[in-house]
């Protein structure tokens, strides 16, 4: 493959040796081309978008890109226009709600934004939307509002500035789950090192087709969907977000359809279409030609794969294309995956010596089983360290993942203290480094990696760790009146103690016969039934009310702000009292977990 120092470089290439391939086509309601793009017009418009640009900005200034889920062809033109100007791209979904109208307008400020991309039709409900302040005034009438769906530019008056592997290509917003958004500093380098990554751990060629639904301005809609097929020169079907939450099946439809090789997303998505699809629509289905079925972004669970399989190998799915996978923005995506031909890996761990942060093997019903996340690629390297002492961590033992190549972001945008702190990371005793600080918890087991949690969000609850995401799942499944993924265990301190809160949204359909006092017991009795610890207060919320990151993951941390400040959206509520501490032994008593 021709060695490319730009994704400029890159895309002018295909242009001129494949001008009438296509490049990319979209599907707005899920099941209906709405437009396709050449590489040829792909190239076009961005030479038009830059030229338009290029009138008002100069090469470092910061856009924002801010376009519909349904207009996905608009914002890639858009995404690439910025790099032919030599623009500093800001990606961010499209508002929903009054607070995330607040976070636009926080991350405009952060990135410096001076110039606003999206469509004639949005730029109008945006502008009448924004808060409306002094300062907001003032920034609105400084800021140049593109609307690509318009301009008139030629494509032919573009002239492409100097660029290089090391030029900031696009500006990242990590979606703030563990505290204030941070705009990763992705360079054209990182991301042509980390498509090279994924296509050789892929092991994608020319014959590959992807189908892909993730948000275009997150990290796995972006690089993962849009760029890896422009890196190879392949044809990718693109559809809507909502239309996955709205119909499941179009995914799977569409994978049928296309005859696509390679899709994927978070462990949610495949649980939805475990749950939302029916013997008829799955037996419509043709999943043979799906290659690499992908799934990162979240904890993925063994029950999950094992669901999914049973359910879909009657169409076709293969055990084998199931692809755990780990990355995060600040490595541009991909961090870790494993080999293409191989099954994923699943070990089972003893529950109570993970809580020790020690890695050993037993038989169920003790054990937990963790699936792999595969192994580093090419110039990387993923450590286990001790994020106290900073030394690598034994080989039983679970520690912060630590990871180093060159696809490693830059660091946050104006945050030199936060980029010091993880992006700078050095071994205590070697001096080896710099490594990215994952944040994350995991072990290695030869090469291959797995994921036990977040390091922020440990608990200690009856001298005991925690992981959040293991007593959230716990949850979820004790009654059925509780929404799958949408739970947050988070701790609260009570008199200098941490406490175990949960936070759990209820199925709509639940609300007309609502019994919460059942609910809350029921929740009650698994945690102490299962992690042998006592839950001090429950929030239960309505539908669709929990506070989520733009990329679907639950934000624990604004979940325990607004417990705090009996801000949640709430159905019912239950705290305990002095009176209450203790019931925990109780209920284990009665559900003979004490012997």
């Amino acid at each position: 493959m021709t060695s490319y120092s730009t994704l400029v470089e890159l895309l002018c290439d295909r242009a001129q040796k494949t001008p009438d391939k296509r490049a990319y086509t979209f599907l707005a309601d899920g099941e209906t081309e709405s437009g396709t793009l050449t590489y040829g017009e792909l190239d076009r418009q961005a030479r038009a978008i830059a030229t338009h640009l290029s009138s008002r900005l100069s090469p470092g200034d910061r856009a924002l890109l801010i376009y519909p889920y349904t207009a996905g062809l608009e914002f890639i033109a858009a995404f690439m226009g910025c790099l032919y100007a030599g623009v500093i791209a800001v990606t961010d979904n499209p508002p929903r709600n009054l607070d995330a109208l607040r976070k636009l307008q926080e991350r405009m400020t952060l990135s410096g934004s001076t110039a606003f991309l999206t469509t004639e039709t949005l730029a109008t409900q945006l502008q009448s939307q924004l808060p409306k302040s002094p300062e907001t005034a003032a920034q609105l009438s400084q800021l140049f509002v593109v609307t690509t769906d318009t301009i008139s530019a030629s494509p032919d008056d573009w002239h492409q500035p100097e660029l290089a592997a090391e030029t900031l290509a696009f500006l990242q917003y990590t979606s703030g789950s563990t505290g204030t958004p941070k705009g990763v500093m992705v360079t054209h380098g990182n991301i042509l090192y980390n498509e090279r990554v994924i296509q050789q751990a892929f092991q994608h060629s020319t014959e590959t087709l992807f189908v892909g639904w993730l948000p275009l301005f997150h990290d796995m809609g972006l690089i993962g969907n849009v760029l890896q097929p422009l890196y190879i020169g392949i044809h990718s079907v693109l559809m809507s977000p909502i239309s996955l939450i709205q119909k499941p099946v179009l995914w799977l439809e569409a994978i049928s359809r296309y005859r696509a090789t390679t899709s994927g997303g978070p462990n949610f998505a495949y649980e939805l279409l475990c749950q939302k699809t029916t013997p008829e629509q799955r037996a419509s289905l043709d999943l043979k030609s799906w290659d690499v079925a992908f799934c990162g972004a979240e904890p993925i669970r063994v029950e999950t794969l094992e669901q999914f399989t049973h359910l879909f190998e009657p169409q076709g799915f293969r055990r084998e294309a199931f692809y755990p996978c780990y990355g995060m923005a600040e490595a541009s995506l991909f961090i870790s995956g494993g080999d293409k031909s191989d099954p994923p890996v699943i070990v089972s761990i003893d529950r109570a010596a993970l809580e020790r942060n020690q890695v050993e093997h037993a038989e169920q019903p003790e054990a937990k089983a963790l699936m792999g996340c595969g192994h580093a690629w090419l110039e990387d390297q993923i450590l286990i360290v001790d994020p106290d002492t900073r030394q690598r961590c034994a080989t039983n033992q679970v520690g912060e993942v630590w990871v180093s190549g060159p696809g490693i972001g830059q660091g946050y945008w104006q945050q030199a203290e936060a980029t010091e702190q993880t992006f700078r990371g050095t071994l205590a005793d070697t001096g080896e480094g710099p490594f990215l600080r994952t944040g994350d918890f995991g072990f290695l087991q030869g090469q291959e990696l797995f994921i036990t949690g977040r390091l922020k969000d440990m608990m200690i609850l009856w001298g005991r760790n925690h992981y959040p995401q293991h007593i959230e799942q716990t949850v979820e499944q004790c009654h059925p009146a509780l929404r799958s993924n949408c739970g947050a265990a988070i701790a609260v301190d009570v008199e200098d103690q941490e406490q175990l809160v949960i936070v759990q949204e209820v199925e709509r359909t639940a609300l007309r016969q609502f019994d919460a006092q059942e609910v809350i017991e029921a929740i009650c009795r698994a945690v102490a039934e299962n992690h042998m610890s006592e839950v001090y207060g429950v929030a239960l919320l309505k539908t669709g009310s929990i506070p989520k990151t733009t990329s679907g993951k639950v934000q624990r941390r604004m979940c325990r702000a607004k417990f705090l400040d009996n801000s949640l959206n709430t159905v019912a509520q239950w705290q305990m009292t002095p009176e209450q501490r203790g019931t925990i032994v109780d209920l284990m008593a009665r559900s003979g977990a004490t012997g």
